[in-house]
């Protein structure tokens, strides 16, 4: 049979209470056709979504569901009514259907029908039954009865018995309905003729199609036993407390026999149509006929309970006699409320308008009357109220705005109380969590962040970190760090520092210098991974330590054609005379600057001294006739630092009778016959090479050119330490001189871009001394000498008259090959605008008798080879320093001089 023509559906709307009942019977598979609830509810199925339309069941299984697109109710789980309902001839539960926006609820009916599913059955397959032949006929005999599980038309009918000329069936109604047969004697029994009947007892339903269930009875013929027990009553009625104690007396039964001895004792016990149940729950004592407690008596189960026992003789053919008792159980308020979260709707975002459900509550009560009626309640402190729908119905609701940085989730007590005496309540916590919106700006915590940094520190170290806090979560308290775009020195920030966009550390990207930075400020930004993000920035102030990092710079006296300075002394002087001046700089700051002059060598100690922190060299005493009419001094001059650095410088004074007038000093300008040879020797090379090499030499030339000025372009400038970025303007010229001009006085100007000058490097050892010059490591000098093949002094002239010095590479000085002219060699100095300097170095300006202050130094390939350049014509004239204090005599002028360089 088809099933949907098998159902019954029943469906009406009651439009006071808003309630709707459908009918279907039991055992339907998933998916079967209950109704069209959205029609039945006269409701839009375009907007059953979009209001959130939900079956709530008061029942432990969702049996029913809703198809969402066409407003279906199918069946979503199995229904056992017996399952469900037990005997209860009316089988139902309850649901709810709830739509949001606007709330709207609604009763829904499940009436489950009953289905011929359960065939009948008897206890044991096979009954024994002792019958005495004297039994008269129309005797009966209790049969066992037959258990169907299905209720109304659908559970047992009748009982039927197999065809036998003794006996036939009298078939009984009980109070409620259920059948039961008993066997009674039609003929007399004769046991010497037959002493046992076999029977089959058929128990059959009233289904359709219908069902049935057999037994077999043995029944034994016995020798009589006249006299039969008698109940002081065939019917007995009392009352039963549920939960009444195990082995409590509900009734003593007392039944008596006329007959003596073991025909008139008599034992108790159930009879064959006490039911499994009662067995459960009560016990019959065989010889005091006392019904007592055995189970757990609940009134929700069952309200009364039928109890039939036999009493019977001990003697032979004993004849059972039966009765019934009738126990009626009174409720006790004995059920604690039960609550059932059928819908909660968690987390609930924390900008939810007032009004938002959060929550369908069901709670029910298994006693009955006051016993069985539940209040509900829940704190008032807090931003939720209880709603009552329907009876025993509720919804949670929000009552106010959600703050989730306030209060991230929320417990709350629902309590259920009944009306019971003493009242039963029942605590259930509901825990609603609150979901993040992103409505907190990231905050650091500090307005700002100031950063003190030595310089010369290793790039890609980590100098500092700034860290910001977002109240919000998940995503919504992600950051990540940037920092923002801007300009230090006319270069990106990106160039200087950079950041861990996960945890704010700050690195350097260089080694500073603090001579040409003292502090610079970047923008740091952190943002959160909201939508839409939020951002929130903060200042990271750094300021640029000053280190120890450079040497002093002698810039006064500077030696001239690479030979050692000298000054001239009268003899007539008396003792305090000022002889000259050593004037030194140093381009650190604060005590790292500060310079101590000490004299270190001296031909004749006794007669000169040095003022320590002015460098001025005076006469001890007067001048005898006697005295040698040279002295060599060698002066130190050392920073205040720590570790400190230093600079020596040798000069050499002579004793004269009287000063000579001051001439300018124009250096020989012939080559040495030395110097000639090689470079005519580099002249023939050249001729002899140029036609096979003039392509070659173009390509490298124009290669050259190019490089230069990339190189050009890709300067700053010259780098001032004021802290302010870039050194004011500078003025760059280039000169050129040809081979020839060593024999004239004329100099060849040429304009030339602006070369990029180098950092001075950090001269961190005093072991290198050179006379007028900064020390410079040994490393440093080799390994600069492959990429700057010439490197020169810039002297940048205050306007206090202070000098300082500052050494650069160049990269622009080049030599071009002109087919029948000699080799061209350039150089490039730079000179900087007039800038005030503090007091500090006022005592280092004195330059008695100088002719120039511009200077060149070359380094050698060859260590401990010097070539010193006094003017622009006297450019490529080479000299030779002596190192270790080696003794060399100058044929030109006789003088023996000293130089350290370490």
């Amino acid at each position: 049979m088809d099933m949907y023509r098998f159902a019954l559906f029943t469906c009406f709307l009651d439009a006071v209470w808003g309630q709707i009942r459908y009918s279907i019977p039991e055992e339907l598979e998933h998916g079967a056709f209950v109704g069209n609830i959205a029609e039945d509810l006269g409701l839009d199925l375009d907007k059953l979504s979009a209001r959130r339309f939900r079956i709530v069941s008061g029942a432990k299984k969702q049996y029913v569901e809703v198809n969402l697109e066409n407003g279906v109710l199918f069946v979503n789980e199995r229904i056992d009514r017996e399952e469900l309902c037990e005997q209860s001839l009316s089988c139902s539960f309850h649901l709810q259907v709830v739509i949001e926006n606007p709330l709207e609820l609604y009763r829904v009916e499940m009436e489950i029908l009953d289905v011929n599913d359960n065939s009948p059955s008897f206890p044991w397959s096979e009954f024994n039954l002792d019958i005495s032949e004297s039994a008269a006929p129309g005797s009966r005999f209790p049969l066992e009865s037959a258990q169907d599980l299905d209720v109304g038309s659908n559970s047992l009918r009748t009982y039927l018995l197999s065809v036998n000329e003794h006996f036939f069936l009298d078939i009984q109604t009980r109070s409620d309905g259920s059948k039961f047969a008993e066997l009674v004697l039609q003929n007399p029994l004769d046991r010497e003729q037959q002493s046992a009947h076999q029977m089959v007892l058929t128990a059959v339903d009233g289904g359709s199609p219908e069902r049935s269930g057999t037994a077999q009875i043995d029944i034994t013929v016995l020798d009589a036993n006249d006299n039969a027990p008698v109940f002081d009553q065939s019917f007995y009625r009392v009352r039963l407390a549920e939960n009444a104690p195990k082995g409590t007396v509900v009734i003593k039964l007392n039944a008596s026999d006329l007959d003596e001895g073991p025909n008139a004792d008599i034992t108790y016990s159930f009879s064959g149509h006490a039911p499994i149940k009662v067995r459960q729950l009560f016990s019959v004592d065989s010889h005091t006929g006392e019904i007592k407690v055995k189970g757990v008596i609940d009134y929700e189960k069952a309200r009364m309970h039928e109890i039939y026992v036999q009493a019977k003789d001990k003697g032979p053919s004993a004849v059972a006699v039966h009765c019934k008792v009738l126990v009626n159980v009174l409720d006790k308020n004995d059920n604690l409320p039960e609550v059932i979260l059928t819908s909660v709707s968690t987390p609930v975002q924390e900008d939810a308008p007032p009004g938002t459900v959060i929550a369908v509550i069901s709670v029910m009560d298994k006693d009955s009357g006051e016993n069985g009626n539940v209040d509900c309640e829940i704190p008032h402190q807090i931003p939720f109220q209880l709603h009552s729908s329907f009876k025993n119905y509720y919804t949670l609701v929000t009552c106010d705005f959600l703050d989730r940085e306030a209060v991230a989730e929320y417990n709350i007590t629902l309590t259920a109380r009944d009306m019971g005496s003493p009242p039963l309540f029942t605590r259930k916590t509901i825990l609603v969590q609150v979901s993040d919106v992103n409505d907190n700006a990231p905050h650091f915590k500090q307005p700002s962040y100031t950063v003190y940094l030595t310089e010369n520190n290793a790039p890609g170290a980590s100098i500092c970190s700034v860290t910001a806090m977002d109240p919000d979560s998940g995503q919504n308290a992600y950051l990540s760090y940037s920092i923002l775009e801007g300009n230090i020195q006319g270069m990106p920030v990106s160039t200087y520092v950079s950041i861990n966009s996960d945890n704010g550390n700050i690195y350097a990207l260089r080694s500073f210098d603090h001579e040409q930075l003292k502090n610079f400020q970047v923008t740091v930004q952190a943002q959160d991974a909201g939508f839409p993000p939020l951002n929130s920035n903060v200042s990271v102030n750094i300021f640029i330590l000053d280190q120890n990092d450079n040497a002093p710079v002698i810039v006064s006296p500077v030696p001239q054609n690479g030979t050692t300075p000298s000054e001239a002394v009268p003899r007539s002087v008396d003792a305090g005379y000022l002889v000259t001046k050593i004037s030194a700089v140093d381009a650190d700051a604060g005590q790292n600057s500060r310079l101590f002059y000490q004299m270190l060598q001296a031909t004749d100690p006794s007669l000169f001294s040095i003022a320590l922190y002015t460098g001025e060299i005076r006469t001890i005493r007067q001048l005898v006739e006697k005295e040698p009419t040279r002295h060599r001094l060698v002066i130190l001059v050392k920073d205040n630092g720590q570790p400190p650095l230093s600079a020596t410088v040798s000069i050499i004074l002579s004793v004269v009778d009287s000063l000579p007038d001051s001439q300018p000093d124009l250096g020989d300008l012939s080559l040495s016959p030395h110097h000639s040879s090689n470079f005519a020797l580099y002249l023939i090379v050249s001729l002899g090479a140029i036609s096979f090499t003039f392509l070659v030499a173009i390509i490298v030339l124009v290669a050259k050119s190019n490089l230069n000025v990339r190189m050009s372009s890709g300067a700053s400038g010259c780098a001032e330490p004021n802290g302010n970025g870039a050194m004011p303007q500078v003025y760059c010229y280039k000169m050129c001189l040809t081979p020839e001009s060593s024999k004239s006085d004329f100099m060849f100007l040429k304009p030339c871009s602006p070369v990029l000058s180098v950092q001075q490097n950090n001269a961190k050892s005093t072991d290198y001394l050179t006379s007028g010059w900064s020390a410079l490591d040994r490393n440093e000098l080799s390994s600069t000498r492959a990429a700057t093949p010439n490197e020169c002094a810039v002297f940048k002239y205050r306007d206090n008259l202070q000098i300082q010095f500052m050494r650069i590479f160049f990269t622009d000085c080049k030599m071009s090959l002109q087919e029948g002219a000699a080799p061209n060699y350039s150089w490039t100095p730079k000179y900087t605008q007039p800038q005030s300097e503090p007091p500090d170095y006022q005592h280092n300006v004195y330059i008695p008798g100088t002719t120039s202050g511009y200077s060149t130094l070359k380094l050698a390939p060859n260590r401990g080879e010097l070539d010193v350049y006094n003017t622009f014509s006297t450019f490529g004239k080479k000299k030779r320093f002596i190192s270790n204090y080696e003794q060399s005599f100058d044929k030109d002028d006789g003088i023996i001089s000293n130089s350290i360089f370490k």
